[in-house]
């Protein structure tokens, strides 16, 4: 598996029915493509065959009225993401997910099928290891401003998926020996941080007397 190469992305980022990536449903899918200098975006509105809870449309402002009446069939749109991500992977993309473990299991529950068969980069995860004991939220919004990438419309996919790639590419540069790794390497090195982060959080949570069940697997969620 080739390494990361900053100059050849493709960033991914869905928008959804819900928060628990065993039952969510694709609204919005985003596949932005860089490469070198150039840049080419796909979003696809998918109708996605439910009613898409008020708490979710108010964070992406799709509702299911508007997605009946312009969105594809959502099996069309799951095809098309699912195609086009293997597509990249055989071309030596780099598939840049923020928050990986969402998005990519959304995509396995959706389609059993998915496999992870090239790069994941997770800015989220990388963000938390070589910068672990910086102040304020690890959003998509908060980890951009401090990295002084724009995000012109947070919630929509396309504009996710810039901001996720445009940090992605700051994080390659900050810390450079996530690029001098092989691909497995740096697979390998995520899912140990991820588990670290993930491991030391349900020890707070146990520490307060919270119960939470914190999932640690990455780049799917097992």
């Amino acid at each position: 598996m080739n390494g990361f190469d900053p100059s050849h992305m493709l960033s991914f980022d869905l928008e959804t029915t819900g928060v628990d990536p065993t039952t969510a449903r694709i609204v919005t899918s985003a596949l932005v493509t860089i490469r070198g200098r150039e840049r080419q975006d796909l979003e696809m509105l998918a109708d996605p065959g439910i009613e898409i809870p008020k708490a979710a449309s108010d964070v992406h402002g799709i509702t299911t009225d508007y997605a009946r009446e312009h969105g594809r069939d959502h099996e069309e749109v799951l095809k098309e993401t699912i195609n086009r991500i293997r597509e990249g992977w055989s071309q030596g993309a780099t598939l840049i997910v923020y928050n990986a473990p969402y998005d990519l299991s959304v995509l396995k529950s959706l389609d059993p099928s998915f496999t992870i068969d090239g790069l994941v980069v997770d800015p989220l995860v990388i963000d938390k290891k070589m910068d672990q004991y910086r102040k304020g939220k690890k959003t998509l919004e908060s980890v951009s401003e401090h990295y002084g990438v724009p995000v012109e419309n947070a919630h929509e996919a396309t504009s996710d998926a810039i901001a996720a790639a445009r940090v992605a590419w700051k994080l390659s540069r900050a810390y450079p020996e996530i690029v001098s790794m092989t691909g497995d390497e740096l697979m390998h090195a995520q899912a140990t941080w991820h588990y670290e982060a993930q491991t030391d959080l349900q020890e707070y949570f146990t520490r307060i007397g919270k119960e939470a069940d914190v999932k640690t697997s990455w780049p799917l969620i097992v």
